[in-house]
């Protein structure tokens, strides 16, 4: 069996990234785009404070997931070919996982708004704790058990990639 190359992997492992990501933002966008369009019906406009509070927590959640989320594609386009795939690798993680946590608190904002507008502010209240915990439990707190200590940062710190050196034959 072929071992991959430090390049091929980086090269990999960045596109896995960049799909994973694409799958998210549509959400995100779907998710923004309802709640822009609440905005605009007459319930809302006779809705609380609070209603509204919580409306523009989710929103801005919302949108700062959105800029998370797309984040690693516009440093993969800045820094094309400039070889800094590694580090474009490292920050992209981050702000994805960023943008998860993000999108976690705009859904479990629209989790409370909906439930409140249906059933009464308590019940919403623990609908959108039961999402946040969800969120937190199957997106961080399930595949953190399972990574691998041994692997948390399988390049050393001074080797030539994680400096951010190109790498010979790099085109990124």
């Amino acid at each position: 069996m072929d071992e991959e190359s430090h390049d091929a992997r980086l090269r990999r492992n960045l596109n896995e990234l960049l799909q994973e990501l694409r799958v998210v933002q549509a959400g995100v966008q779907i998710l923004f785009g309802f709640l822009l369009a609440v905005t605009f019906t007459e319930p809302y406009l006779r809705a609380s404070t609070f209603t509204h509070t919580v409306h523009m927590v989710a929103a801005g959640l919302a949108v700062v997931a959105a800029a998370l989320l797309t984040a690693p594609a516009a440093w993969h386009r800045v820094l094309f070919r400039q070889g800094q795939r590694d580090r474009i690798l490292r920050i992209s993680n981050r702000f994805a996982l960023a943008g998860l946590a993000c999108l976690a608190g705009a859904l479990s904002g629209t989790v409370l708004l909906l439930v409140d507008v249906i059933i009464g502010m308590t019940p919403a209240i623990i609908a959108s704790a039961i999402a946040a915990a969800g969120f937190a439990t199957v997106w961080f707190a399930m595949p953190m058990r399972h990574r691998d200590p041994d692997d948390a940062n399988p390049e050393p710190v001074d080797s030539p990639a994680a400096e951010g050196a190109p790498v010979a034959g790099s085109a990124v």
